[in-house]
């Protein structure tokens, strides 16, 4: 992944063939800012954070498994032209990631990623299920985690949380094995499950028993809902699977009194613009519905999804929502607490992330 340069007036574009993000001047102190914008990241799947040389070296360890092994080509492969063609090339990345070796791979690059844009915490969504069936058992897995956990917190300063996220395609069946993993291994820095993949003709009412016994054993309950359709899996998350976070929620837009039930119940939505453009969710970030979300109270904050292959970081989300929306430090820096209110994190590494907030942006 690329990064801001702290003396460039502009965020890079990381040109991509499809649903690429225009280029909008930042001011160079408004770079700075960003940059040292204490920071959460809270929406962040594993296998989607690895940088384009991460991947070429999983596709080349690993050749043959349907993954360009040269960097043109895998720029290309990067390139979605909507939503289901995204989640077919990540299922293919997926099966790079067959040993614990490679999610330590894969941990320590995004370890170094996050600690050079000042992310103190992040909460990693990982697909226990997905990577059985990539060849990577159960124990092996849950090794890994904690050995990557424990490298990342030594060699970067920077904390990670375990969300085991339930493929929906993979149905009810799939949660209940999802929250088996999640009960029966709950590695070091185990906090919540989570349910994504595809929305359209997939019930969040339908895996309601999983996250119940996930929550009735102290998970919390962070679904993603409302990314690529309307208000109505965002109340199914709330109401059937008890979501204290949504991922993305971006279809709530459409429905002002589900505006207000979240602003009311301080349910916060992860947000993620670069992503809902990457897949075509919207048709353009001018109209992305976060200028309505904030407007109307709703808790928000920002995160990437999959950085490595949608061509962004946490800074770059900071700065376009800057550029495109208006949002000045002020407004950034609430973000910020917001996302650091909102985590899963031990009290006292709140504290500590709050008050560096303040330090650079008083309240």
């Amino acid at each position: 992944m690329s990064s801001p340069d702290p003396a460039s007036p502009a965020v890079p574009t990381h040109a991509v063939p499809t649903h690429a993000v225009p280029a909008v001047p930042a001011a160079p102190e408004m770079v700075a800012f960003v940059a040292a914008l204490p920071k959460v990241e809270l929406h962040l799947h594993l296998v989607g954070s690895a940088s384009l040389d991460t991947v070429l070296a999983l596709a080349r360890r690993h050749a043959g498994r349907g993954v360009p092994t040269e960097l043109g080509a895998l720029r290309e492969f990067y390139a979605f032209t909507d939503f289901p063609h995204f989640l077919e090339v990540y299922r293919r990345v997926n099966l790079l990631v067959n040993t614990g070796a490679d999610v330590i791979t894969l941990l320590g690059g995004l370890a170094a990623e996050l600690a050079a844009r000042t992310v103190r915490y992040a909460e990693v969504q990982v697909t226990p299920v997905r990577n059985r069936m990539a060849g990577i058992s159960y124990d092996d897995l849950a090794q890994a985690l904690v050995d990557g956990r424990a490298l990342a917190r030594r060699r970067h300063g920077v904390e990670l949380g375990w969300v085991f996220d339930a493929d929906a395609a993979l149905g009810p069946d799939g949660a209940e094995q999802t929250v088996d993993f999640a009960l029966g291994h709950r590695p070091e820095g185990t906090v919540g499950i989570g349910l994504g993949g595809a929305e359209v003709g997939v019930r969040r009412a339908d895996f309601a028993p999983a996250f119940r016994r996930a929550r009735d054993a102290g998970l919390h309950s962070v679904p993603h809902a409302g990314e690529t359709v309307g208000p109505g899996e965002v109340w199914s998350a709330i109401t059937e699977l008890g979501a204290e976070r949504v991922g993305h929620g971006i279809g709530s837009a459409a429905d002002p009194r589900l505006l207000e039930e979240l602003a009311s119940r301080g349910i916060t939505l992860e947000v993620c613009p670069t992503s809902n453009l990457r897949t075509a969710a919207v048709a353009s970030l001018a109209e992305h519905p976060l200028p309505t979300l904030l407007a109307a109270g709703v808790p928000v904050t920002l995160a990437t999804d999959d950085p490595g292959m949608f061509h962004t970081d946490l800074n770059t989300e900071y700065l376009r929502c800057h550029q495109l929306f208006g949002l000045g430090r002020a407004e950034l820096a609430d973000i910020a607490r917001t996302g650091a209110c909102a985590a899963f994190c031990a009290d006292d590494l709140r504290t500590r992330i709050l008050t560096e907030i303040d330090q650079l942006q008083p309240a």
